[in-house]
């Protein structure tokens, strides 16, 4: 029964882990739009 918890926190603290990653490289990439439509708007 133990074994089974141990498991389920370990899996259940990668998907954490994992989102939290995904969720930081969506804001760079909404970040990274954001500069290039800036400089697009400046160079005009």
């Amino acid at each position: 029964m133990r074994m089974r918890a141990f498991y389920a926190l370990v899996i259940g603290a990668s998907l954490v882990l994992s989102a939290c990653a995904t969720v930081k490289g969506v804001g760079r990439d909404i970040e990274s739009v954001g500069e290039a439509g800036s400089q697009a708007i400046g160079a005009k």
